[in-house]
């Protein structure tokens, strides 16, 4: 796995071809990284962090991940790495 740029996704495929569950596991990871913000305002509504949004590749759910996240809360990337690898999902820099 070649490390580019800054952002990169994790894939709701797994490397063995199949597709992740639960089906809202990314509402449900991009919620709980929702707290990662570069300002805190004070909102009561819902809103995902601009450095981990839902997102799909080739029709499959997915998360873009900046890596900028790294700078607010280093435990919050290094979780979204290791939540990949446990579930054996790909990580796909661009």
């Amino acid at each position: 796995m070649q490390e580019q740029g800054q952002t990169f996704y994790i894939k709701g495929q797994t490397l063995n071809g199949d597709i992740f569950r639960p089906s809202d596991w990314v509402e449900r990871l991009c919620g709980i990284m929702s707290q990662f913000t570069p300002i805190k305002k004070c909102n009561k509504r819902l809103s995902y962090s601009p450095y981990v949004q839902p997102s799909e590749i080739d029709g499959i759910k997915s998360v873009l991940v900046d890596k900028r996240l790294g700078d607010i809360e280093p435990k919050a990337l290094d979780f979204l790495y290791c939540f990949a690898e446990n579930n054996n999902l790909p990580i796909i820099f661009i």
